[in-house]
């Protein structure tokens, strides 16, 4: 762990440089990223810009790291579907499991997600990076599903393995980030998750759940 001039960070210095990205991460959760100055994240560790500017270049540069550290932890995605059947019963729990896991990882994350996004859309290669790798983590589990139902025959030759498992894992990140204004629709989170697996259990499989 090193400063932004190269020194290496001693125990001390490494513990204030996580309590300025935990209170930066804080603060994302309350107000707009563009809102969020130095000197705001400085007094709420307890610290100075000064100490701020000794291991980060800026607020963003800041951002970039918790954003890097949140694409790290998004693994924990791809357990949701190593080793796992969509065939029969099976299918349905798989189909459901993922569901629960990714509205899930979005809401413990939704704050530097949500920054994630606003970066990518404005065109910032390093925001659109981490956002694929979030994204990536259940692509191609899905994309290899996909495929191994259409080695069996269970599915049409003329789907695009590829094409189906980026549009379910775009439409899950989409619900994911829009939870809250489901509610305003009428729908329950009870009711959203069993709903949104339904859609990825037939767009995987091509067929209604066994339940």
């Amino acid at each position: 762990m090193r400063t932004v001039d190269g020194r290496v960070a001693g125990r001390r210095g490494q513990a204030t440089r996580q309590k300025l990205l935990d209170c930066l991460g804080e603060m994302l959760s309350s107000s707009p990223y563009r809102d969020v100055k130095v000197i705001d994240v400085a007094r709420k560790a307890g610290t100075s810009p000064a100490t701020f500017y000794q291991y980060f270049p800026d607020v963003e540069g800041a951002v970039l790291e918790i954003a890097d550290r949140t694409a790290a932890e998004a693994a924990e995605l791809a357990g949701l579907l190593e080793g796992r059947s969509w065939a029969g019963k099976a299918g349905w729990q798989t189909a459901q499991e993922l569901v629960d896991g990714f509205l899930d990882f979005w809401r413990r994350n939704d704050a530097i997600l949500r920054v994630v996004d606003l970066g990518a859309a404005e065109g910032d290669k390093r925001f659109y990076k981490l956002r694929m790798k979030i994204l990536n983590s259940v692509n191609g589990s899905l994309a290899d599903a996909v495929t191994e139902l259409q080695a069996k025959g269970r599915i049409d030759k003329d789907v695009n393995p590829a094409a189906i498992a980026g549009s379910l894992v775009t439409m899950l990140a989409a619900v994911a980030s829009h939870q809250k204004g489901f509610t305003s629709w009428g729908v329950k989170q009870a009711e959203l998750k069993p709903n949104l697996a339904l859609l990825v259990h037939l767009g995987v499989t091509g067929r209604k759940p066994t339940r």
